[in-house]
C-alpha cells in the first residue's frame, strides 16, 4: 500500500477509541470494540476526534497513512458503530419540535443583541479572540463546502440545479484565487495564523469536531440527504447577517484586509444563496419528494443545537479567562 504524502499529521488521541482508530491508520494498534462506541460520550472529544478521523480518510487523509484505508471494511465498521451513537443522540436531543416552515422562519428572525458568538466578536472581541475563533473554524472553512458536494449525486431537477448553483460559487466560480477555502486561508496569514490544511485539529474542540461530523456523516449517506440539505440551509441563511458581524469584528480588530474580505465576500454571497437555498433546493427536493420534510427540519435543529454547543463552549471558556 502507498502511504499519503500530502495530508496533514495524524492528531494526538483524547480517549480509548480515538486511540485505537489513530493506531490502527499508524499501522501499529488494534482498532477499538465497535461495542465500545455504545456507551461513549457522544458529544466527547473522544467519540468526535475518533469519527473526524474516520471521515477524513475521504477528504485528503493523512502523511504516512495508506489511501487504500479509506474503505478498510474493518475500520469502516468501527465509523460505522460511531455515526450511530452519535446520530442517535442528535435525533434525541436536537428533535424538531415545530414543523418546516416554523423552522425556517425562526433562522430569518435576528437573535436578541448581545447574545452569541458573532455578537461577543463584534462587541468585544480582541485579536486573540479572533486569533482562536479561526483556529476552530479552520477545520471546516480550509475544506468549505466539500461535504456538500457529495450531496449533488443524491438530488435532482430544481434541487439539483439550486445546489450546484451555490457550490459553484463557494468554489470560487472558476477562479482559484475565489475559492472560498483559500480566501479563508487569507483571513489566517492575516491572523498571523498557519494556513497549513488540518494544522489545528489538535485544538479542535468537541463541539467543533461535531458540526464538521455532522456535514461528513449527512454527505456520505444518501439517506440523510434531506438531513444535509437541512444543515445547508440553516448554514445559508444564518450566514449573512453573521458574517457582516464578524467583518465588523475583523475590522474594529485590525485584524487586516484579507480576514474583512473573507467575511464581506459572505455577507453578499450568503444573501442570494439564502433564496436559492429555500426555493430551489429545499423547494426542489420537498416537490420531488414530500417525505423529507421531517429529515430537513431536522438537519436545521441539529445544526442549531451544535453550533450553540460550540458557542456556549467558546464564551465560556473566554468569561472564566480561559484560553
Amino acid at each position: 500500500m502507498s502511504a499519503d504524502r500530502t495530508g496533514p499529521c495524524l492528531p494526538r488521541p483524547r480517549g480509548s477509541l480515538s486511540d485505537g482508530v489513530i493506531g490502527h491508520l499508524r499501522g501499529d494498534g488494534p482498532l477499538p470494540d465497535p461495542e465500545a462506541a455504545l456507551t461513549a460520550e457522544p458529544y466527547g472529544d473522544d467519540l468526535q476526534l475518533a469519527l473526524y478521523v474516520c471521515y477524513e480518510m475521504h477528504y485528503r487523509g493523512f502523511e504516512g497513512v495508506a489511501a487504500e484505508l479509506e474503505w478498510d471494511p474493518p475500520l469502516l465498521a468501527v465509523r460505522a458503530a460511531l455515526e450511530r451513537r452519535f446520530l442517535g443522540a442528535l435525533r434525541r436531543d436536537a428533535a424538531p419540535d415545530a414543523g418546516l416552515d416554523d423552522i425556517v422562519g425562526a433562522l430569518l428572525t435576528e437573535p436578541v443583541r448581545g447574545e452569541g458568538l458573532s455578537w461577543f466578536l463584534q462587541e468585544r472581541g480582541e485579536l486573540r479572540h479572533l486569533r482562536e475563533y479561526a483556529k476552530q473554524r479552520s477545520l471546516y472553512h480550509l475544506k468549505e463546502a466539500d461535504p456538500h458536494a457529495w450531496v449533488l449525486p443524491r438530488l435532482g431537477g430544481r434541487a439539483k440545479a439550486g445546489m450546484a448553483a451555490i457550490e459553484y460559487d463557494e468554489f470560487g466560480a472558476g477562479r482559484a484565487d475565489r475559492v472560498h477555502a483559500r480566501l479563508y486561508a487569507g483571513l489566517m496569514n492575516d491572523l498571523g495564523l498557519d494556513t497549513a490544511y488540518g494544522r489545528y485539529l489538535d485544538l479542535g474542540h468537541a463541539p467543533m469536531l461535531a458540526l464538521v461530523n455532522l456535514m461528513s456523516l449527512t454527505g456520505l449517506h444518501r439517506r440523510l440527504r434531506g438531513v444535509l440539505v437541512g444543515h445547508f440551509a440553516a448554514v445559508e441563511i444564518t450566514s449573512s447577517p453573521a458574517s457582516r458581524r464578524l467583518a465588523h469584528a475583523m475590522a474594529r480588530a485590525g485584524a487586516g484586509p484579507a480576514a474583512e474580505f473573507f467575511y464581506t465576500e459572505h455577507v453578499e454571497a450568503d444573501a442570494v444563496h439564502e433564496q436559492v437555498v429555500r426555493r430551489e433546493v429545499i423547494g426542489g427536493l420537498l416537490e420531488e419528494d414530500p417525505g423529507l420534510e421531517a429529515e430537513i427540519a431536522f438537519g436545521i435543529t441539529a445544526t442549531s443545537f451544535l453550533e450553540d454547543r460550540l458557542g456556549d463552549r467558546m464564551l465560556s471558556d473566554w468569561r472564566a479567562g480561559r484560553s
